[in-house]
């Protein structure tokens, strides 16, 4: 729990330059605020003229919280202010001036602590988010196979809000809380040490008894955002599939799931809060028992002449005040308890490793030259079954390659291997007779696209979502891009235009609209090699006319990789590998693999009937 703990601190990094301010702040906070109440007892005092004595004073006597000094130190400046002669209604004004002026300075340094907190907090979770949002990114695709968005999503918003006040909290804990302590504690000694041992012993019992009750919080906060994660990710995925939903009436089952997570966060929250809130009304509760045996005791020692009735009240006042930031100190505690809970979940996220690495070395990947190479390639995502047993073949500068076969075959999978989303379990792939490993992934993926059935689309202008595939590309760039993927005349037809806004993942368009959009986006990167994951299957007769039209002078001069059901779009292809099972089964261009009178064949034969 503490290395923990000393971890979130140091995204508060340069801490110095935060605390060392709230730790002045705080000092002089608390040095006004214990002046507060220690103008209690002369004030009292001149309203009752309780043996007040007014004797002129010339020099600044020595300060000290007792009546003597204070006392001293009011002459003083009633000396200086009204002269030797004394008016009880000139001391009244002089002591309700100085206590709004100390009051003034109290409340000024208190927001000044307050402003250095809250610089100190947002400062924080910038670089938290910024933190776990930056490794999450840079995570290998696997990754989020393993993972529910949701609970990625609340560890990031969530989490962190509970991790802010964990770290803020810290500053009180060291500083205001211990100085106002302090503060009321020598005042009181200085009014009567008898009472401040007499009234002090307290405040142990309480330490005890509410830290117990923190102890206890850890576990269940734990369990709170983990629950809290399961409830976003449900949000989450109902809204995405929001039509399924609808289309199969499992709208009540998403109810029912969505309920009873947030019954168990309702009862979970609960918990925490009736702990949580126990430790203050106990601590009054004690603070209230404690006053009522002081006044008894208290009572005794102004009867025999030990302390003044002025003094007594006024002991009385700051003893009911020291409490508040004892309760304040012990609910910071109870804070950082949940965030320490919460900042295991955030350096669990945080502390992950990219399966995929750029090895020590690595070189940038210029270009194709001569061909991509797959030798004896084998691939499991878990371990137990191969998706890919044993595939070789070669992609020549310029060709284009069509993988086909039937489905689950391993097709989609081996496209994703060239641009490094996965790596390959056993077999290497060669660029121009080099591992791919030797190179750097962006610099890999800085030569490719990828176009896939399942186009991702962004909630942003049209013109926004084709400048993605090139960085500071000018409007004249991208319109180009998009008449090339023949996208050019809906987009002017639009309400906007090129400013067009088209939802979240582009609902606001056709899906031949968005996939002629993935392609211009394709078309501005500009790649050389291409990747086409099943780009027109899920397309209307015309929708997939247009698309292939734009596809067809996207391929020209490139070296691609295609993945098609739609045999007919890849009859020009210079090589065809039916893939089958993990395996290659045949190979060949489509009159060749037509002779031999295989799967090729009979895929081709199925879909004519078809």
């Amino acid at each position: 729990m503490f290395k923990t703990y000393l971890r979130l601190l140091g995204f508060a990094k340069p801490l110095g330059r935060y605390a060392v301010p709230y730790f002045i702040y705080a000092a002089l906070h608390a040095l006004f605020n214990t002046c507060t109440y220690a103008l209690i007892m002369p004030i009292l005092k001149t309203m009752f003229a309780e043996n007040y004595v007014f004797k002129p004073e010339y020099d600044m006597p020595q300060m000290a919280f007792n009546e003597e000094s204070i006392s001293r130190l009011l002459n003083y400046f009633y000396t200086h202010i009204f002269g030797s002669e004394f008016k009880m209604p000139y001391v009244l004004a002089l002591l309700a001036a100085l206590l709004i002026c100390v009051n003034l300075m109290s409340n000024l340094f208190r927001y000044l602590s307050s402003y250095t907190v809250e610089s100190l907090r947002n400062n924080t979770v910038q670089r938290m988010r910024n933190a776990m949002f930056d490794n999450i990114i840079d995570m290998n695709v696997g990754y989020f196979s393993d993972q529910r968005k949701g609970d990625i999503i609340s560890r990031i918003t969530s989490d962190v809000s509970v991790v802010q006040y964990c770290i803020t909290n810290t500053l009180q804990v060291a500083f205001r809380e211990p100085m106002l302590i302090i503060g009321y504690v020598v005042l009181m000694v200085n009014i009567s040490w008898q009472l401040s041992i007499f009234s002090l012993l307290f405040i142990p019992l309480v330490g005890l008894i509410i830290g117990n009750i923190v102890k206890r919080l850890r576990h269940p906060a734990s369990k709170n955002q983990k629950r809290l994660g399961e409830l976003v990710s449900v949000m989450e995925e109902s809204l995405s599939g929001i039509k399924i939903l609808k289309t199969y009436n499992a709208t009540e089952y998403v109810k029912h799931k969505f309920h009873t997570l947030n019954a168990e966060i309702k009862r979970l929250m609960l918990w925490m809060a009736r702990r949580q809130q126990l430790a203050s009304p106990m601590s009054e509760f004690l603070g209230i028992m404690a006053v009522a045996v002081i006044l008894v005791y208290g009572g005794s020692l102004v009867m025999n002449g030990s302390i003044s009735a002025a003094g007594f009240i006024t002991f009385v006042a700051v003893f009911s005040q020291i409490t508040r930031p004892v309760r304040s100190f012990i609910d910071q505690f109870a804070n950082i308890n949940q965030g320490v809970a919460a900042g295991e979940r955030i350096f669990a996220m945080t502390d992950a490793v990219s399966e995929i690495q750029d090895k020590e070395g690595a070189v940038e990947f210029e270009g194709l030259k001569e061909s991509i190479e797959l030798r004896g390639i084998h691939f499991s995502y878990d371990g137990s079954r191969e998706v890919l047993d044993g595939i070789s073949f070669e992609i020549r500068k310029g060709e284009t390659v069509a993988l086909v076969g039937p489905s689950g075959g391993g097709k989609s999978t081996l496209s994703e291997l060239l641009p490094r989303f996965y790596d390959a379990t056993h077999g290497e792939i060669l660029l121009d007779g080099r591992p791919i490993g030797d190179y750097t992934q962006s610099s890999i993926r800085a030569h490719m696209s990828v176009v896939t059935q399942d186009t991702v689309l962004f909630n942003d202008t049209i013109e926004n979502n084709i400048a993605m595939g090139k960085v500071n590309a000018t409007h004249k760039e991208v319109e180009e891009a998009a008449r090339i993927a023949n996208a050019h005349d809906f987009i002017t037809e639009s309400p906007e235009g090129y400013d067009t806004n088209i939802g979240d993942r582009g609902v606001k368009l056709s899906g031949g609209q968005r996939q002629r959009l993935s392609i211009a986006r394709a078309v501005l990167k500009n790649p050389e090699i291409l990747i086409l994951d099943e780009a027109t299957s899920a397309l209307d007769t015309e929708s997939e006319r247009l698309v292939q039209e734009a596809l067809n002078k996207l391929l020209k001069g490139r070296t691609s990789v295609v993945i098609a059901h739609r045999l007919s779009t890849i009859r020009n292809a210079d090589k065809i590998i039916v893939i089958d099972k993990g395996r290659i089964a045949e190979s060949g261009t489509h009159n060749s693999l037509m002779e031999q009178g295989g799967i090729y064949a009979k895929l081709i034969e199925m879909q004519k009937i078809a």
